[in-house]
């Protein structure tokens, strides 16, 4: 009796300090919280911004060049000059100045449509990296998800290990009381005092657990590591007839095929714009100078100044480089046709996650249903068995089994609730839906 004073005080120390009061974390929250924070979110955006500045007008190679030049040069040195007449002229020191700047136009009228078709390439550029920013966001939810969803978990498991502990500590004191009536004997206070120390440790292993997953949860939010929260334990599954819609739009919607269709328009563009270089380029060039001259005396002139305009057209036409731009063709015909060949290899993948996301989802769903069913009947079981012992009809160890039996249950059904939505998920992200839909 003694002993079990001993241990309750320390017992009933970890049965009552949960957690303390904390924040609810919404799942549309931690949604938001994730794309402002997330850094694989952040750096997906950067990306993004990168390659809207390059698919930028500035960027097209359509706008004219504008450069200024300018310079000056000084000169002294000893002439001697020797006239047609027969004169020479000696200057010792003689100093000459020069002074000239410039505005200077470069425009390319027509390349061949290289810039024409590499700024369409660019523009699909963007829209690629616009669809990889898109699957950094559904893999960042489906991460965080994965880490929410298991603080739900563990977080009812505490709620299950706490009314198995509670129980297992009513029945001590039955067993005691028993004992001390002289209605039992020994065995069934040392069975309970052992239960009620294996369902405390439990309890304190889930609840470090849960401490330890709500740090990674930080790690996915981008938050500080000892925030703590509550989360949602609800979860509502998308309709069976919904999914099936989705499914049948899939690949119209799926990311990955998505990204290989750019891919595909890229390397189309690449092709076109390769073949720029058996057609003439046809550019304009204008100037407008100032130059200045100051000469000793053995020049002609004393000064110089002038200025003006100038302007020109220019045709360039490379009629043999050698090979490369064949080569370069070649090459972009054959990245074009690998890129329509990955596209093939992508749909099937796509064709086959789809089929195994949908049974799984199916199969899950399913076993969740039967969990659900499962915990009826154990709880069922356990209370029966409860009457049954208070009635010496079972033996402490009966009764213990059906607590576990019970308890093994909820835990299972608590699994299996969180592995269907999670599968859910999955299939969502596949039939590219993740982003559409109330999670």
């Amino acid at each position: 009796m003694k002993q079990v004073y001993r241990i309750l005080p320390f017992l009933l120390f970890i049965f009552i300090a949960p957690l303390s009061a904390q924040q609810m974390l919404e799942k549309q929250e931690a949604v938001q919280l994730v794309l402002e924070n997330n850094f694989g979110v952040k750096i997906a955006k950067n990306s993004l911004e990168i390659s809207e500045n390059n698919q930028s007008l500035l960027n097209s190679g359509f706008l004219p060049s504008l450069t200024g030049n300018g310079g000056a040069t000084y000169d002294k040195s000893n002439q001697e000059a020797t006239f047609q007449d027969g004169n020479v002229r000696s200057i010792d020191g003689a100093e000459t100045t020069r002074y000239n700047a410039s505005l200077n136009l470069n425009y390319t009228l027509f390349d061949g449509l290289g810039r024409w078709y590499d700024y369409k390439r660019l523009k699909e550029e963007y829209n690629l990296t616009e669809l990889q920013a898109r699957e950094t966001i559904e893999n960042s939810i489906i991460q965080l998800f994965s880490v929410y969803y298991e603080v739900a978990r563990i977080t009812e498991n505490i709620r299950v290990l706490e009314e198995t502990y509670q129980s297992t500590e009513k029945r001590l004191k039955r067993a005691q009381y028993s004992f001390e009536f002289g209605q039992s004997n020994k065995l069934d206070v040392l069975n309970a005092e052992v239960d009620l120390v294996n369902d405390s440790i439990n309890l304190m292993n889930e609840r470090q657990l849960l401490k330890n997953t709500i740090r990674d949860l930080n790690i996915v939010l981008n938050q500080e590591l000892e925030n703590t929260y509550t989360v949602d334990t609800t979860v509502a599954f998308t309709d069976v007839l919904v999914l099936e819609d989705f499914l049948k739009t899939a690949e119209e919607n799926n990311v990955r095929l998505l990204q290989a269709e750019k891919n595909i328009a890229i390397n189309d563009y690449t092709l076109k714009a390769s073949k720029s270089v058996f057609l003439p380029t046809i550019g304009l060039t204008g100037s407008y100078g100032w130059n200045e001259g100051n000469f000793p005396a053995t020049n002609f002139l004393a000064s110089n100044n002038s200025t003006g305009i100038s302007g020109g057209v220019n045709l360039t036409w490379n009629l043999f480089d050698g090979g490369r731009g064949i080569t370069q063709v070649k090459n972009a015909k054959i990245l074009l046709e690998s890129q329509e060949l990955m596209k093939d290899q992508i749909r099937q993948e796509v064709k086959r996650d789809i089929a195994n996301a949908r049974g799984n989802y199916l199969n899950r769903l399913e076993v969740y249903r039967l969990q659900e069913q499962n915990v009826k009947t154990a709880t069922d079981n356990f209370l029966r068995s409860s009457e049954r012992y208070k009635l010496g009809q079972i033996s402490s160890v009966e009764l213990r089994q059906a607590q576990l039996n019970l308890l093994n249950s909820k835990t299972s059904k608590n699994q299996a609730k969180y592995n269907a939505k999670l599968a859910e998920l999955q299939l969502l992200q596949l039939t590219g839906q993740l982003l559409n839909v109330q999670i």
